[in-house]
């Protein structure tokens, strides 16, 4: 394994996405191939270009990128199909990264997509106890933890209602996300009731979806002013003593866990691009259920325990505000395809780092960082500087 230091330097060259929705007469392939060449043309280059290609998704079968390349063209590149549950595009883009960094190959794809089935999310993660258990439904044991966190930290549900509004309120900038109406924090108090604590509003919207990130090297880049450049990119997977209720595990008494698995995979991006939590300009929290976001910025070290709630009301996490977080929606507005989640992520950090997203631009970022979630369990950070 080489060292660190002597990895060659990453560089975004080109993304794409598609409208993240419900696509009744596509499949994946559809707008899969779509993101793929929404990513080529940014990038200036052609698909013969490109070397390789690393494809997330969860619920889409064998071969599920192999169909999308498909609809690309067919040159006999490896491509390598990524399932990591909602890590699936942030695994792909990281392996993306790693071929370039180990002058394995110059210009690689990297790609997630997902149509998503009906109703709650359906895991598969999950023992036949587990499942007996009630472990399966995913708005319940983001309940349980909801419910452990305001035990911990005093946090309100009108704290998490909070969390709705304002990503609402961004992903009306944003053309591409499902949800584009904001709410008001009386009505998400007052939508129904799904798993107490958290109502409907609380709860993201699955989406069917697409994004794209294409990766090379210096020397390969059509447009050196548009490129960003990946500082790090990390995935840590479960540590033993850690609750998680997503993932069907609770805290060890006996051996508790030090740092936690989303501690640890941001500690080892902030170690690898020599950043910390306070140079970031612009975040992307995984907020699937709206209490994740509050923890999870805490976790990254944007603040302490049980202080998210209080920066949020005071703005911090705000496109104007110090730290802004999800400024593109989020998964509470932008929708949540499992496989394209991690490159949805992405695919916003890029565009504000270029200056690009419009009415939603934070003032002049120069470095930011996405975070993504995943049964398992996952947890993946990705770091970006201009």
């Amino acid at each position: 394994m080489k060292n660190l230091n002597e990895m060659r330097e990453v560089y975004v060259a080109g993304i794409g996405i598609v409208p993240w929705g419900v696509y009744e007469n596509k499949e994946h392939y559809d707008f899969g191939s779509d993101a793929v060449f929404n990513a080529l043309k940014d990038a200036e280059m052609e698909w013969k270009d490109i070397q390789a290609a690393f494809m997330g998704s969860v619920y889409q079968g064998t071969g599920s990128g192999h169909q999308v390349i498909k609809e690309v063209g067919q040159t006999g590149i490896p491509i390598v199909n990524v399932e990591n549950a909602c890590s699936s595009g942030s695994s792909a883009f990281r392996l993306a990264y790693q071929m370039i960094a180990a002058e394995i190959y110059d210009i690689v794809i990297a790609v997630g997509m997902e149509k998503m089935p009906k109703g709650p999310i359906q895991s598969t993660a999950f023992r036949p106890w587990e499942l007996a258990s009630g472990f399966n439904v995913q708005m319940a044991n983001y309940a349980n933890e909801a419910i452990e966190y305001i035990h911990e930290t005093g946090a309100s549900v009108e704290d998490f209602a909070r969390v709705t509004v304002k990503n609402r309120k961004n992903g009306a900038m944003n053309p591409n996300a499902r949800f584009q109406k904001p709410v008001t924090l009386e009505e998400v108090m007052k939508s129904r009731m799904v798993a107490t604590p958290l109502r409907l509003f609380h709860c993201c919207p699955l989406a069917d979806g697409a994004a794209a990130a294409i990766l090379c090297s210096k020397d390969k880049l059509k447009s050196l002013k548009r490129s960003i450049n990946v500082a790090a990119s990390t995935l840590t997977s479960g540590v033993y003593g850690e609750g998680l209720m997503m993932c069907g595990t609770v805290n060890s008494l006996k051996f508790p866990a030090k740092p936690g698995i989303v501690k640890l995979s941001a500690d080892q991006a902030y170690e690898i691009a020599g950043y910390g939590p306070e140079d970031m300009d612009v975040v992307q929290a995984y907020d699937t259920m709206a209490p994740s976001e509050l923890w999870d910025v805490e976790k990254l070290g944007f603040c302490g325990v049980g202080e998210a709630p209080k920066f949020l009301k005071e703005g911090v996490f705000n496109i104007d505000g110090k730290t802004p977080v999800n400024t593109d929606g989020g998964l509470m507005s932008r929708g949540h395809p499992l496989g394209a989640t991690g490159l949805g992520q992405i695919y916003e950090i890029v565009t504000q780092l270029r200056g690009e997203a419009g009415k939603r631009q934070v003032n002049n970022p120069k470095i930011g960082l996405t975070h993504a979630m995943g049964a398992g369990p996952n947890s993946s950070v990705t770091i970006f500087k201009k």
